[in-house]
């Protein structure tokens, strides 16, 4: 009995060497539209999909392989007395293997300046149709629909046929891909119409597999959304050194976050998930020295990235402490050779920053929670105190929030010039995270300023930062004991601005 493959692609990559690898081993090809023209001009014999159906493709292509012959050739058991008499009775023939991929939906949503029109144009719907419909009948059909399997399919015909554990896996995989596929549909169409699904269906791809998760003991794996958001680390290149592991993606991660939030030549050193450094300058080796010189001691081991190229001089200086990742939008040849000295050393190229976020997730037990990227910086800049704040010092306060806003709660950040100088990270009440913010910096906090990620509950933050001869200081206002902080600022010449808007990072 002759065997017959159904090849209807978009993507065109390899299928030529794949139809000829299945003519060798007696498949006949079917095929359509332009993947038939394709085939023929290639000098594939193949037969058109009209000549299957005696019907014609109608309404610009909506219409071709949604027909009972093509369906009822895919899903009929084999084996199954009552399907072969519908089989005869209709003169319907078997199809034996399905090559499949789909209109690129994903790849135009995303292209500058699409239509809807375009868009919808790219929903595939007779692709995942007969994507399905082969799935379904694993046992009889075999089904593909990743370019990369095209291999596996001619090696196992080489020797002796395609078995059905290999059937199985590759309808796995189809009922994976239409399932994303539905999804990236799905949440095109809620985020163009602003909507809040009933049911969330999210998609992503395995980018990698990693050696294993926050502790040896724990298996992890590296998922990635095709999409296109701001410094995206799927979308960095990586120049040098050994796989990134689960820690250090999220650190990777944090310190991009927050590299995000600056225009300006600056620098951001992350260890643990929290910023131990950051600055800017009027070059990336400035920035890099001063968010090296805010906290020497935690950015040993720890992550940086800076939002320029690095320079030789930058590099020299990067080379002489211990760093598990650099990122920066490139490099100069010289400083690639001087990091790429250190083996392990991992350097990547950044990708494209842009004003796009993705919601964040977050999982639960028994779910996940989602919210809106934190873009907001302040509702306004309200000075509540008899000292005003100079430009100069709304300037810092602006670069504290920006820090402090991706600080774990509680959060204390102390600035002086577009520089931390010291940090207070995840206690659990706001008087200990300053006093770990004000002693690392200082001496150097007289005149500085100091952002809080949310309001001061009692007046004990207030009279800590005029100790240490705080100018200045920012926080969302709120708490019912507002005027004792207020008290406490003026009657040690602190100014004090309400943000109106708080920024916990639990």
């Amino acid at each position: 009995m002759t065997k017959r493959a159904l090849i209807s692609v978009s993507d065109k990559s390899n299928i030529v060497e794949f139809a000829k690898g299945l003519e060798k081993f007696g498949f006949e090809i079917i095929s359509t539209g332009g993947t038939y023209t394709h085939l023929k001009n290639n000098g594939v014999n193949c037969i058109s999909i009209e000549d299957v159906t005696s019907f014609p493709e109608i309404l610009e292509g909506r219409v071709k392989t949604l027909h009972p012959k093509i369906h009822g050739g895919l899903l009929s058991k084999r084996g199954n007395e009552l399907h072969n008499q519908h089989v005869k009775e209709n003169d319907i023939d078997y199809i034996d293997l399905v090559c499949v991929n789909l209109y690129p939906f994903e790849e135009t949503v995303k292209k500058e300046g699409v239509s809807e029109e375009e868009i919808i144009e790219n929903i595939d719907i007779g692709g995942p149709s007969m994507l399905r419909s082969a799935a379904k009948n694993f046992n009889d059909v075999t089904v593909v629909t990743d370019i990369k399997d095209y291999d596996l399919i001619l090696e196992e015909l080489n020797n002796g046929g395609i078995t059905l554990s290999t059937r199985r896996l590759l309808a796995i995989k189809v009922f994976n891909t239409t399932a994303s596929y539905d999804a990236a549909i799905a949440n095109y169409f809620n985020r163009e119409d602003n909507l809040v699904p009933e049911k969330l269906t999210l998609s992503y791809k395995l980018e990698e597999t990693l050696r294993y998760g926050e502790n040896p003991h724990q298996k992890a794996y590296h998922y990635t959304q095709d999409n296109n958001e701001s410094y995206a680390l799927q979308n960095a290149v990586q120049l040098h050194g050994k796989a990134m592991s689960y820690n250090n993606i999220q650190d990777a991660s944090a310190a991009l976050d927050i590299l995000s939030e600056f225009n300006e030549t600056a620098c951001v050193a992350v260890k643990h998930m929290n910023p131990c450094g950051v600055a800017i300058g009027e070059t990336v080796f400035e920035a890099y020295s001063r968010a090296y010189e805010a906290d020497p001691v935690s950015i040993f081991g720890g992550i940086v990235a800076v939002n320029g190229s690095v320079d030789k001089q930058t590099a020299e200086k990067m080379h002489s402490i211990f760093l598990e990742i650099i990122l920066a939008d490139d490099y100069d040849e010289e400083a690639l050779e001087i990091l790429t000295k250190k083996k392990n050393l991992r350097i990547y190229k950044l990708g494209t920053k842009n004003n796009n976020h993705e919601k964040q997730i977050k999982s639960v037990r028994g779910g996940i929670l989602v919210q809106n990227f934190n873009n907001k910086l302040a509702d306004e800049f309200e000075n509540v105190t008899e000292k005003k704040i100079s430009p100069e010092q709304k300037r810092d306060l602006e670069f504290g929030l920006k820090v402090v806003k991706h600080v774990k709660s509680n959060a204390i950040v102390v600035v002086k010039n577009g520089q931390t100088l010291g940090i207070g990270a995840g206690q659990m009440n706001r008087v200990g995270s300053c006093k770990i913010a004000l002693e690392q910096a200082g001496k150097k906090a007289e005149g500085a300023v100091l952002a809080s990620d949310a309001f001061f509950p009692m007046r004990d933050s207030a009279d800590l930062a005029a100790d240490y001869n705080i100018a200045a200081i920012i926080q969302p206002g709120g708490s019912i004991r507002d005027q004792e902080s207020i008290d406490a600022c003026n009657e040690k010449g602190v100014a004090m601005v309400f943000s109106k808007i708080r920024h916990f990072k639990h």
